[in-house]
């Protein structure tokens, strides 16, 4: 089987209806600010069964909000995860608050509980501000377990769900939690850049049951510029707007919210064909070295990512790359940049993250992944190990 055109490890889904619904936006009154965001708001809010959704830029722009509405001041310690994207630790830093990483559970790959709590346990009380913990690839972090950690040391949660739109776990009473609900976390953030599950080009969310962040959050997304009258200090006439603290145009187009509004439509179709995809990657790699993640029970995985680890990683993502199957690596350890090295953080620190990226490799998985494009992959992945 001989395929020419590149495969890689995720991919957009446009199709007619996106582009209609995008072209009725370009010929409207409105291509920001318009009906379309609260629209997508709405409809995202109903769909992962949050309260609020607040529609904003791009996932670096959701995290760097909850950050401030959760007053992070410089000093403040913040417990995170070094597998995942930058944008997670990166939000802290904006704000003058201090990343502290923690290290990663070698089944599943997620932020380790134990070694949360062993930080918690070991520090004074009041070190530390909050919790972010991700949804890494797609799974769904016990938050319940979280929540519970979290409430004993006073801090604050904040679920990274930019992998997970339509992933859910299972609490102690057997209840499903969908990621970004709101049952356990503070404040959800998701993401809409081209690879993840709903694309928008690029956008992100906000998800919460507290009204109180909520209406925060509306004023911080638009200049700090308070949206309620009856707040103002003062009013002169029917232009009159208030910016009554320092806040960003993280903002969303209307353009983008069509886009959106009109993929997450077939959100859980796509999410039954990644589901496919990564049940066709377990029975095929069942008797290979390969190890993946371990799925615990009452979990529904979202697959933004299938991630295979092997001891032949840099062999592999080689031998694959030059056959066109676009492999890629998630992640490099935050802690390894250059910034955080700068702070104090060094290769050492965090073992089982460490040892985690030396062997770990996404490969392909997305809806439009065909039968054939997923035999191609598998078949040169076995023959790699043959």
């Amino acid at each position: 089987m001989l395929i020419m055109d590149p495969i890689p490890y995720g991919k957009h889904d446009v199709n007619d209806e996106d582009i209609n619904a995008v072209i009725e936006v370009l010929r409207s009154s409105n291509l920001t600010q318009g009906p379309k965001i609260r629209e997508f708001e709405n409809a995202f809010a109903e769909y992962v069964g949050a309260k609020h959704a607040i529609a904003v830029s791009n996932g670096t722009a959701a995290l760097h909000l909850c950050a401030m509405v959760l007053k992070v001041k410089p000093g403040d310690k913040v417990i995170t995860t070094p597998i995942t994207f930058v944008a997670s630790a990166n939000c802290v830093r904006y704000c003058g608050g201090e990343v502290v990483f923690a290290d990663i559970d070698p089944e599943t790959f997620l932020l380790d509980i134990k070694k949360v709590n062993a930080l918690l346990d070991g520090a004074p009380a009041d070190t530390f501000k909050g919790i972010i913990a991700v949804d890494f690839a797609g799974y769904p972090v016990d938050l319940e377990a979280y929540r519970q950690l979290a409430d004993e040391h006073g801090l604050w949660l904040i679920e990274d769900a930019c992998h997970a739109p339509g992933g859910y776990f299972l609490d102690s009473k057997g209840e499903k939690r969908d990621c970004g609900s709101g049952s356990f976390a503070d404040l959800s953030v998701f993401s809409f850049h081209p690879v993840k599950h709903i694309a928008a080009g690029e956008g992100g969310m906000i998800t919460t049951n507290n009204d109180q962040l909520y209406r925060r959050l509306l004023n911080l997304r638009t200049h700090g510029i308070q949206q309620d009258a009856g707040k103002w200090t003062e009013n002169h006439g029917p232009w009159y707007y208030e910016m009554q603290e320092l806040g960003f145009n993280y903002r969303l187009t209307d353009i983008q919210a069509a886009l959106a509004t009109s993929q997450l439509k077939r959100a859980r179709q796509n999410l039954e064909k990644r589901h496919r995809i990564a049940k066709r990657y377990d029975e095929a790699f069942k008797n290979t070295p390969i190890r993946t993640q371990k799925i615990n029970r009452g979990v529904f995985h979202a697959y933004h990512l299938y991630v295979i680890r092997s001891k032949k990683r840099n062999e592999l993502f080689n031998y694959l790359r030059q056959l066109n199957i676009m492999v890629q690596v998630h992640y490099i350890p935050v802690h390894y940049q250059p910034y955080y090295r700068n702070l104090g953080w060094k290769k050492g620190d965090l073992p089982v993250a460490e040892d985690f990226y030396q062997q770990c490799l996404s490969i392909p998985i997305y809806p439009s992944l065909t039968d054939e494009e997923q035999a191609y992959v598998i078949q040169k992945i076995t023959d790699f190990f043959k």
